[in-house]
């Protein structure tokens, strides 16, 4: 049986938990095509983007970009990487591809 235009429209993203460690465990949710093509298609920094992302992907707790602009102020340098790598393959984006889109916009 084929799928009905509502079931099809309907917002749908996996979740999944994510253990930082020495802090605890987030919960991550898959971008959207269109947060996908957002998030990637915009002129700014690296930081700006892993803020975008993380305030976009981040359902467990709830952050602002701006509150994300603070996490990147106080965690370690590496913290942050293996949460953006999961919200990476979660949304179903090629890892070597969002490394591609994060060397565009550096200049």
């Amino acid at each position: 049986m084929a799928i009905s235009k509502e079931e099809l429209l309907k917002k749908r993203t996996r979740t999944q938990d994510v253990e930082i460690p020495d802090v605890g465990t987030v919960t991550i949710r898959a971008l959207t095509r269109a947060e996908a093509l957002d998030v990637t298609n915009q002129d700014m920094t690296v930081a700006k983007m892993e803020q975008l992302l993380l305030s976009l992907a981040l359902v467990e707790p709830r952050l602002t970009p701006e509150e994300t602009a603070e996490w990147h102020t106080s965690a370690p340098a590496g913290e942050l990487v293996p949460l953006v790598t999961a919200i990476t393959e979660l949304s179903g984006l090629n890892v070597e591809a969002a490394k591609e889109a994060v060397k565009r916009f550096r200049g």
